[in-house]
């Protein structure tokens, strides 16, 4: 399961890229502008420090006008890929960008296996669930997880899967255990995973230990 950090902060994606463990980079409208800074700005930034995937969003709110605002966007990396909405017109703009231009797009905000499965359909490289929305309206997100794995694989659909915008560790272990390819989270949960209460103690133990070794 790739992580990718769901972030506009240049500094905290940075601070996870260094790790190593970090696959790729997610934004959305909202993210960008809790930064105060240009679009552009923040994506040129965040190129130069991931190199595989980096997901921006359009805004347009027709197939036509994507596809010129997802030109544009993708002039700033090789590694952008565009976000388009699960609807009809984003799922029209799918196979222009994917099969005319040889840009990767990611369907976004879907929160149905029905919905899944037309986005795979258009041949869309990517597909967001995006959890944290459909765990505020008491639906049970890791099932639409396990719904859109499995019709993944009844198809044969070569979308990756992405589960966006998970805010807890158990959110981390519903996708793993469904098999999910991509999982999306703030830094601040990518940097939560690597602690664990029995760890601290353990390494405390360890250097008082070592404290009493003769030297």
């Amino acid at each position: 399961m790739k992580v990718f950090i769901d972030s506009g902060d240049v500094q905290a994606i940075e601070r996870a890229a260094e790790t190593g463990l970090v696959s790729g980079v997610t934004t959305n409208p909202s993210k960008i502008a809790q930064t105060g800074r240009k679009f552009f700005d923040v994506l040129k930034d965040i190129c130069q420090i991931i190199p595989d995937h980096i997901s921006a969003e359009v805004m347009a709110e027709d197939a036509r006008g994507m596809v010129e605002e997802a030109l544009v966007i993708k002039e700033i990396g090789p590694q952008i890929a565009i976000k388009v909405p699960m609807n009809v017109e984003g799922l029209k703009a799918v196979p222009i960008l994917e099969k005319e231009e040889n840009i990767r797009v990611n369907v976004t905000m879907c929160f149905s296996p029905t919905q899944a499965m037309l986005a795979m359909k258009t041949g869309a490289s990517y597909l967001t669930i995006v959890l944290s929305r459909m765990d505020a309206f008491a639906n049970e997100s890791e099932i639409l997880v396990a719904d859109t794995m499995t019709i993944k694989h009844n198809y044969g659909f070569q979308t990756h899967i992405i589960a966006g915008s998970a805010k807890t560790q158990n959110h981390l272990l519903a996708c793993a255990r469904s098999g999910v390819d991509i999982v999306t989270m703030p830094d601040s949960l990518f940097f939560q995973m690597f602690k664990h209460p029995l760890t601290d103690i353990a390494l405390e133990g360890f250097e008082k230990d070592w404290a009493k070794v003769p030297k």
